[in-house]
């Protein structure tokens, strides 16, 4: 399970990290609201953690912008504010759950696990769509304007990838772990090898093109508009 630790303290953080961890979670922390916000929006996360006061962007308005972008991340506000009003606020701005600071570890803990225990909104599609273009995840075929299109298996997989988050920028190091099973970046251009022969099939014999470099931050597939 992957966590977002969105918290400008470094005590707290170091003290909430280090726990989360040994309880075999892998954490991320960042210090900025804006950043929060970016890393949720563009990166894989399971759960978020999040400090109300915050620099950049505060802890509320992250989660209003999270749910105006249709994101259901389950998000726990970890927070000094702790007034009836305050807990309030933060559940209807979007929060899933409410903490108030201090607070024991093995309480935090508990809400992770009920929060993870829920089930997901939708059931996992079967068939991804993009404009003309279909991948059918069950019987592994991709086709445009009704045109079967050859795919190898990491082709297969780094198309199914993108199609899955339209219009989502998803980073190179993200689609090295992904795709590749790799935990850190070994120096390679198969990534970018690998988009290239996927534009070769999918959009190149084509009008649209739909696959698209979003400079120094990785790729993205989406419709024309």
């Amino acid at each position: 399970m992957k966590i977002l630790l969105a918290e400008d303290d470094p005590k707290s953080a170091e003290y909430i990290r280090n726990g989360l961890v040994e309880q075999g979670f892998a954490v991320d922390w960042v210090t900025d609201g804006r950043e929060a916000l970016t890393h949720c929006l563009y990166n894989e996360v399971d759960l978020a953690i999040v400090d109300r006061m915050m620099p950049g962007m505060d802890g509320l308005s992250v989660v209003k912008a999270l749910r105006v972008s249709k994101s259901a991340l389950p998000v726990i506000f970890l927070t000094a504010l702790s007034d009836v009003d305050d807990r309030v606020e933060g559940l209807m701005a979007g929060g899933d759950d409410y903490l108030a600071k201090p607070f024991h570890f093995s309480e935090l803990l508990a809400r992770i696990t009920a929060l993870s225990r829920r089930p997901q909104q939708a059931t996992q599609k079967t068939v991804l769509n993009v404009h003309d273009l279909e991948l059918d995840l069950l019987s592994r075929t991709a086709t445009r304007q009704g045109q079967l299109i050859d795919l190898l298996n990491k082709e297969f997989a780094l198309l199914q990838l993108l199609m899955e988050a339209p219009g989502r920028v998803i980073s190179r190091t993200m689609i090295l772990e992904k795709v590749w099973d790799f935990t850190f970046d070994p120096g390679t251009t198969v990534v970018e090898t690998h988009i290239s022969k996927l534009r070769q099939k999918v959009d190149k014999p084509f009008d649209t093109p739909l696959i698209q470099t979003v400079r120094n931050m990785g790729y993205t597939i989406r419709a024309p508009r």
